[in-house]
């Protein structure tokens, strides 16, 4: 008879032996593989939060690789009852006089009054214009009225129409009853409606459309400006004063608005402070990837890498270069008020700058967003180099990753040598049970046969 349970014949815990013997043997190389993927996996985090850390720095650079960053304008008014402005850096620094006199207004027409808005109205045609695009040519549709289409029909149609001109349709119901409303999208006698009904069964769109009545005439915008008088086809006055927009809110011939232009060097400033924060952000997440702390014993993920001092060391390269000015000057960043302090981080002495940006924005201008060769475009190439796709950070992933691979695989085999180990180890301790738990059985057999023998004295 066959043994049904490890250890029966000698009494032994197999299982328990077995799976002692298995964990000496394959427990060390499972905890090498697990502390050689912690390792890759901190790595793979490290690298990835590096990398966000230059891309973050990397887009704080686009803005400065506009030269019109360090020439803005702001518009200020010295009251806002009437309008506000807004000036692009081609405006011309100085103050302005504005008198708001009529606002633009949209041409609005109503159709005759109808019994009922979901009753037919009639069939055939109905020609929309809606004045002149910008080259003087009229912009119209014609919509298709069926017989069966109502007042609330023809409002939808004509608002969903994808030639629609610039018009909108609603329906408002007075006195009289329902009448169609169009409205003019756009302001100014530019835009005025007109509407041509053509029946082809009767009377009903004629009737209905055929004299639609005025009920807000087209205007355009009145103003002065210093005296002298602009009119607009939008209450959005683009460049009366150069570079300069002016949006209309309402109108008094009896106040006068103040708009000053002025060069905008807190714009300016405001850019390169995010630049230095990036930059001095991007330097601390370096240090701490690559730091080692004595206290505690602990180093950080990319301690003893070359990888973070070469960024570092490049960036700060290039920072500290000389850059063309454009007046045959060359200059650096510490003549404008950055310089590095003695931890690698990138201060600003605010008096300096906001004097350099008052009475040299153009140098300052040079030296970051000359094209290709300002601070901000070398920048942007050193770090692309890290960052761009198949760039050397990517390339550090993929053989993270590669090796994340390996140890994979290591781990299969490793559990395929484990299982086949644990097998033959219980095949050989089973066959030893089942030859003790024959011999003991044989043993049992004849020691019963003994006792059985005549004469055979037993023991007390």
């Amino acid at each position: 008879m066959g043994l049904t349970a490890a250890g029966i014949g000698s009494g032994l815990d197999i299982n328990g032996i077995v799976s002692a013997l298995v964990d000496a043997s394959f427990v060390p190389r499972q905890v090498t593989l697990d502390q050689r993927e912690a390792a890759v996996q901190t790595e793979v985090s490290a690298i990835g939060t590096l990398k966000s850390a230059m891309s973050e720095f990397q887009d704080k650079l686009e803005s400065l690789q506009k030269l019109d960053t360090f020439d803005k304008r702001k518009a200020t008014t010295n009251i806002s009852d009437y309008l506000t402005a807004s000036a692009e850096s081609d405006a011309t620094p100085g103050t302005y006089n504005v008198v708001v006199k009529s606002l633009a207004e949209s041409h609005k027409i109503g159709s005759a009054a109808v019994a009922d808005a979901d009753s037919p109205v009639g069939e055939g045609q109905l020609t929309l214009t809606a004045g002149v695009d910008d080259e003087g040519n009229p912009t119209s549709m014609t919509l298709n009225v069926e017989a069966d289409d109502t007042l609330a029909d023809i409002a939808a149609k004509i608002n969903s129409a994808e030639d629609n001109p610039g018009i909108t349709a609603t329906i408002i119901t007075g006195d009289n009853g329902p009448r169609l409303v169009m409205t003019s999208d756009k302001t100014g006698t530019d835009h005025q409606i007109t509407v041509t009904a053509t029946d082809t069964n009767g009377t009903g769109l004629t009737d209905t459309f055929g004299a639609m009545e005025e009920l807000v005439a087209a205007e355009n915008a009145s103003l002065t400006i210093d005296g002298m008088d602009v009119t607009s086809q939008s209450n959005s006055v683009k460049d009366a004063i150069q570079g300069v927009t002016l949006n209309l809110k309402d109108a008094d011939l009896s106040k006068t608005t103040k708009v000053t232009i002025a060069k905008d060097t807190g714009s300016a400033k405001t850019v390169i402070k995010e630049f230095v924060d990036a930059y001095n952000g991007l330097q601390e997440q370096i240090d701490s990837l690559s730091a080692y702390d004595a206290e505690t014993e602990t180093a950080g993920p990319l301690q003893g890498d070359s990888l973070p001092r070469s960024i570092t060391s490049q960036l700060r390269n290039v920072m500290s270069s000389a850059y063309d000015l454009g007046n045959g000057e060359t200059g650096s960043l510490a003549q404008f008020g950055l310089s590095f302090d003695r931890y690698g981080k990138l201060n600003i002495d605010d008096d300096q700058l906001n004097d350099a940006l008052k009475d040299d924005a153009a140098s300052i201008a040079q030296l970051f967003a000359a094209e290709d060769t300002g601070l901000a475009y070398r920048l942007d190439s050193t770090v692309d180099v890290y960052t761009q796709t198949g760039g050397l950070l990517s390339s550090r992933d993929d053989t993270l990753k590669s090796q994340l691979d390996r140890i994979e695989s290591d781990r299969d085999q490793l559990n395929r040598q484990m299982a086949a180990y644990e097998a033959r180890l219980f095949k050989q301790f089973n066959a030893m049970d089942s030859v003790v738990y024959q011999l003991n059985a044989q043993a049992a057999m004849l020691t019963e046969r003994l006792s059985s023998l005549p004469g055979l004295v037993r023991s007390s």
